[in-house]
């Protein structure tokens, strides 16, 4: 009898040396980083709901973080793309630092009654300020997606990404737990002083870290239909480019060194079905604003601030799992309708969890909401590491970032007033307690609740749609026919031991 061959080993990651060691480095800076900008962000928001108990507040800080987010994303794409990835980085902790500085600078300096009137401009210029530095952090997690495909081979490339969704959980869990006490403990004093170590010392980590690869490419301008061709990159290093001209950067390489909005539009338009995947996520991001503007709110009516922070970091260890799973079993053959698969799940626990006014339900909702967003997020990332051309992904990922975020600023800025003046109204003494109060329950936090579920159920309908449309099955078959990119990796990587 033939002798049959034993399966192939499942590809794996192997993060103790060369260039994934490298990106094992780079992902705890990351993490280290993005644990700060959410650490402020949370504590802002809870420190100003506390302070002046309006839901508007909250909207508002949402709405400026998804506002900075739309109208920079291209423009920071760009930079990925036209400059090292570690001076990129680099560059961003350090305007946070000095944005982060300024604001303890502001905070210390007012007087506490100061910041308890929605109508203060002292309140103001401290969030604009503080939120600014978080927003510059933003450049990171387009630099990290490209730092993917430059140092991760192709199959296991969305076992990557589910690590970069565990450390998003890492940073909530993180986040969630320390924002809380350090608000109880002193406002936004503690807060701040964390912030300005952590920061300084991932830019003294992150400068004993060698990319290879680091500086950007020769870029060409991209024929309309390329999906799955890489550039090769320059010599290794983190060298200035401006020091090491390349004598093979022409004019027309030079003039593709700027965001080019119309050669990126033309990239992305040239993947059958991706520019809908892009319009999906930015529908998906147009409800999820809904959580942005309402969840805090509506978790602290349930249970002290001390308790929510607790709360949020028991929850976001679904994050971890979730992002550990993903590294483990990866995503299957085909990531877009693994997408659409998860949104069906998250979009019903969404109607499910707001039922009950029950923070038992909250939680054990939310928990399985967190488990199965990394699955959404590493393949929304893996479909384009998949079809778009290395020396391009800095402005795709920003582009698709820009465009995602567009509808949130709005949502996040309409739902808290439409909350506040119309729902909580409504389920307080108005018609909808009168006709749904008796099971739903009354109160401001059922009309929080009842925007929940009348968001999910937009999200379900949308999901289904999506489903059996035309663009879905075209981009499933130009993933699966696409040859990923593959970057050249010169010299060593080497970091700090």
């Amino acid at each position: 009898m033939a002798e049959v061959d034993p399966p192939a080993a499942a590809p794996r990651l192997d993060l103790r040396a060369g260039p994934q060691r490298t990106f094992l480095h780079v992902l705890l800076n990351t993490l280290v980083v993005s644990v700060t900008n959410f650490t402020l962000w949370f504590a802002v928001t809870f420190w100003a709901f506390l302070e002046t108990r309006s839901v508007f507040v909250t909207g508002m800080i949402a709405g400026i973080f998804l506002v900075f987010t739309t109208l920079t994303g291209i423009w920071l794409g760009s930079l990925v793309d036209h400059h090292p990835k570690k001076t990129v980085m680099q560059t961003s902790a350090a305007l946070s630092l000095g944005l982060y500085a300024v604001s303890l600078a502001v905070y210390l300096l007012s007087a506490p009654e100061d910041f308890t009137r929605v109508d203060s401009l002292r309140l103001w210029v401290f969030v604009g300020l503080l939120m600014l530095g978080v927003i510059a952090g933003n450049v990171r997690t387009i630099a990290l997606s490209t730092l993917v495909t430059l140092l991760i081979p192709a199959e296991v490339r969305d076992r990557a990404n589910g690590l970069v969704g565990t450390t998003t959980g890492v940073s909530f869990l993180v986040t969630s737990v320390i924002s809380g006490l350090l608000v109880a403990a002193g406002g936004m004093l503690y807060a701040l002083l964390l912030a300005l170590v952590v920061l300084a010392a991932s830019l003294v980590h992150l400068a004993r870290v060698r990319i290879p690869g680091n500086r950007p490419g020769a870029l060409e301008p991209s024929p309309p239909g390329a999906t799955g061709t890489g550039g090769a990159l320059d010599p290794p290093g983190d060298l200035d480019p401006a020091a090491a001209p390349d004598p093979a950067v022409g004019p027309a390489a030079a003039a593709d060194r700027r965001i080019d909005l119309r050669g990126t539009l033309r990239l992305v338009r040239g993947v059958p079905g991706l520019l809908a995947l892009i319009g999906f996520s930015c529908f998906n991001n147009f409800l999820g604003g809904v959580f942005m503007a309402l969840l805090d709110p509506y978790g602290l009516s349930l249970v002290s601030v001390q308790l929510w922070g607790l709360l949020w970091g028991a929850l976001s260890t679904g994050i971890i799992v979730g992002g550990l799973l993903v590294a483990k079993v990866g995503l299957g053959p085909n990531p877009v309708r693994t997408l659409l698969m998860v949104n069906l799940v998250l979009w019903a626990v969404t109607c499910l969890f707001p039922l009950r006014s029950s923070m038992v339900v909250l939680a054990v909702g939310m928990y399985a909401y967190m488990l199965i967003v990394p699955f959404a997020e590493a393949a929304e990332q893996t479909v384009l590491q998949r079809v778009v051309p290395y020396e391009r992904q800095g402005r795709v990922f920003g582009f698709a970032q820009s465009v995602e975020q567009a509808a949130s600023p709005l949502t996040a800025f309409l739902i808290g007033p439409l909350t506040q003046f119309v729902f909580i109204p409504a389920m307080t003494d108005g018609a909808a307690a009168d006709l749904i109060g008796p099971w739903f329950g009354t109160g401001a936090a059922r009309g929080m609740a009842l925007v929940f579920v009348l968001t999910g159920v937009v999200g379900l309908l949308a999901t289904s749609l999506a489903l059996a449309s035309r663009p879905y099955r075209r981009l499933s078959a130009a993933v699966a026919e696409a040859t990923p990119p593959e970057p050249e990796r010169v010299g060593a990587a080497s970091s700090a031991p």
